[in-house]
């Protein structure tokens, strides 16, 4: 992904706060001549038994995410090849109205991480049962109720052969924060505010995340 300078990440906490409160990934990964390029919808999890912190550019971390067997995507997969995550943050449409001075263009606003890494398979009931449940646990933390899954694990015992679950190490990650950076701070304050009233919540999201860049910035 190309990103210029002014719109990088402030540090790479910013990828990782994305990534969590953005997990369902776009997993894409080369398939055959014929078949092209392979992409995959799919929820993706910070693996729990990671140890130590995320680097800068999120390489050492590990992913795990799980896709449905039948999908010629899985078939495909294959542990040493390459893959590339994606996730997108908050974002919305900046109408020229908003600038209060012409000439101007309109732009899109947008936050977006690609995490680039290596695929292991995970083979084995227990294990790829393991994956589910974790997926679940962290999800159930950070955006369910709490559900407790005990009563459903033997349901999930039956489903799970259906399940491809896989390991992504890291080897590193570009995170595009284009938050109108290159505009002047008047300017910017007016797109932030534009959006900051706006009844859609796309919008009002895209503002709360330009209103954390100067704190960031100056950690």
């Amino acid at each position: 992904m190309f990103v210029p300078s002014h719109y990088r990440a402030p540090d790479g906490s910013w990828m990782v706060d994305l990534i969590r409160n953005n997990p369902l990934g776009l997993a894409v990964s080369n398939g055959s001549p014929e078949d092209g390029p392979f992409a995959t919808h799919l929820p993706v999890i910070q693996d729990p038994q990671m140890t130590g912190e995320w680097s800068a550019d999120l390489s050492g971390g590990t992913l795990l995410g799980h896709m449905n067997r039948a999908n010629p995507h899985w078939k495909a997969l294959e542990t040493g090849s390459v893959i590339l995550l994606t996730f997108t943050g908050p974002h919305a449409y900046v109408s020229p109205t908003v600038y209060e001075k012409t000439p101007a263009a309109p732009t899109w606003n947008f936050t977006s991480v690609h995490v680039h890494g290596v695929v292991e398979k995970i083979e084995g009931i227990e294990k790829t049962l393991e994956v589910v449940k974790s997926t679940v646990r962290a999800f159930e933390d950070g955006f369910g109720t709490d559900w407790d899954m005990t009563e459903s694990l033997d349901y999930f015992r039956k489903i799970v052969p259906a399940v491809g679950a896989f390991r992504v190490s890291v080897t590193g990650a570009e995170g595009m924060f284009k938050l109108s950076q290159e505009q002047k701070p008047e300017v910017s304050a007016l797109v932030r505010e534009s959006f900051s009233e706006s009844p859609c919540t796309r919008h009002r999201a895209t503002a709360e995340m330009m209103s954390q860049l100067p704190a960031k910035r100056a950690r």
